[in-house]
C-alpha cells in the first residue's frame, strides 16, 4: 500500500465514450474508490455525441465532458489532452475497472522514484464479472487479438522491487502495442512527442522507446479488469471495428508496431490463426503452464480474429467515405451478471 498526501500531483484521466452506459458507471465507481485524493484527480471525457446516458452519468461523478467530433477514438484522446492539467495522464477506455485503490498513487509514486522508466502498464485481470472468453482475450492473452499475440515481441523483466517490476522489449524490435488500459504517463514525456497534437494509442510509447526510454514499469498483481467483449460473436464485431479503425488511422499517420520488427510477419500470423495445429499448440502449452482451461478459446478466437480482421479490411474498403463509420461499427458491451452462466 502506498501514502498519498494532499500534496500528490495533479492526475488526469482520459475516457474515450461512445454510448457506453452499460459499462462507464463500473469504470467510474473504480475510479471514485481511489484512495488519491479526490481533489488531484481530473476526469475527462471525450464523448463522441452519445444517444444514451454516457454524458449523465459522467456528469455524476464529476467528469469533464467534451464533444468529441473527430472521425475516431484517437481524434478524443488529443482533445482531452489538450485539456488537461495534470502532471500525470491516465487512458482509461469504458471498458476498463481499476482492480486496486492505490493503484494512481503507486504508479505516480513508482514514477518518480524511476525516471527512466516511459510510463506504467496495468496488467489485466480477470473478474467475476467477465465470461471465461472475456477473461481468456483479455486476462490470459493480455494482447486482445489472436493474430497480434503472434506477431508481438515477449518483453522482459529487467528488475523487480517489491511490487514496483522493470519491464524492456528485446533489442532491436518495437513491436510491442503498448500504452493504453490503465497506462500512466508523465504529461511532460507525453509533450515531448507532441502527443496532443499526433496521439495514436500505442504510438506514443514507441515515439519515446525510440527517443531513448526504453523501460516501462508494471504493478505487480495490480492493473485493471477489461471487459472487451464478452462473447466469441462479439469478438468478431469488435476486431472487424479495430480494422476500420486501423485502417483510417494510418490514413492519417502511417506508423504502427507491427512495422517494427515483429517476431513474424502479418501474414504469417494469420496462417498461424487459421492453422489448427498453431493454436492447438499454444492452446495445451497455456493449460498445462497456468492450469487454465480458459485456454481453449484459444482454438475459436485465432480463425475468429482473421474472420474479424478481413471483415474489417472489406467494409473500410466498401465505406471509406463515412465520416462515423467506426462509431457506426460499435459492437454491444456489458459486464457479466453475477450468478450468469458463461
Amino acid at each position: 500500500m502506498t501514502s498519498v498526501s494532499a500534496n500528490s500531483p495533479r492526475v488526469s484521466i482520459i475516457i474515450p465514450t461512445l454510448n457506453a452506459e452499460a459499462i462507464l458507471e463500473n469504470c467510474l465507481a473504480a475510479i471514485a474508490r481511489q484512495d488519491y485524493p479526490r481533489e488531484k484527480i481530473e476526469i475527462i471525457l471525450a464523448d463522441a455525441h452519445s444517444k444514451d446516458r454516457t454524458r449523465a452519468i459522467g456528469k455524476k461523478f464529476g467528469a469533464i465532458i467534451l464533444d468529441d467530433n473527430g472521425k475516431n477514438m484517437e481524434e478524443g484522446k488529443r482533445l482531452a489532452l489538450r485539456h488537461a492539467t495534470g502532471e500525470y495522464i491516465v487512458f482509461i477506455d469504458a471498458d476498463n475497472e481499476i482492480t486496486h485503490a492505490d493503484y494512481l498513487g503507486f504508479a505516480v509514486q513508482a514514477l518518480v522514484a524511476n525516471p527512466q522508466a516511459l510510463g506504467v502498464e496495468g496488467y489485466y485481470l480477470p473478474s467475476s464479472k467477465m465470461s471465461s472468453f472475456c477473461a481468456y482475450v483479455t486476462a490470459r492473452l493480455h494482447i486482445s487479438d489472436p493474430v497480434c499475440w503472434v506477431m508481438s515481441a515477449n518483453p522482459r523483466l529487467v528488475a523487480r522491487d517489491g511490487d514496483v517490476e522493470r519491464w524492456i522489449l528485446p533489442p532491436g524490435t518495437f513491436s510491442y502495442p503498448l500504452g493504453a488500459n490503465g497506462f500512466v504517463y508523465r504529461r511532460a514525456d507525453l509533450q515531448s512527442v507532441q502527443a496532443n497534437e499526433k496521439f495514436q494509442d500505442t504510438h506514443v510509447a514507441m515515439f519515446l522507446m525510440k527517443n531513448g526510454q526504453r523501460e516501462w514499469l508494471r504493478l505487480r498483481g495490480r492493473g485493471v479488469h477489461h471487459y472487451y467483449v464478452q462473447t466469441l460473436w462479439g469478438f468478431v464485431q469488435k476486431r472487424r471495428r479495430a480494422t476500420v479503425h486501423f485502417l483510417r488511422v494510418q490514413e492519417e499517420m502511417p506508423v504502427n508496431w507491427m512495422k517494427e520488427k515483429p517476431l513474424v510477419p502479418l501474414w504469417l500470423a494469420a496462417v498461424y490463426c487459421v492453422t489448427f495445429f498453431g493454436p492447438l499448440f499454444h492452446t495445451l502449452r497455456g493449460i498445462m503452464r497456468d492450469g487454465d482451461a480458459r485456454w481453449l478459446w484459444h482454438l475459436l478466437a485465432s480463425p475468429a480474429s482473421v474472420l474479424g480482421n478481413a471483415w474489417g479490411v472489406w467494409t473500410y474498403r466498401r465505406n471509406r467515405h463515412k465520416k462515423n463509420l467506426v462509431a457506426e461499427l460499435k459492437p454491444e458491451q456489458n459486464l457479466k451478471k453475477y450468478g450468469q452462466p458463461d
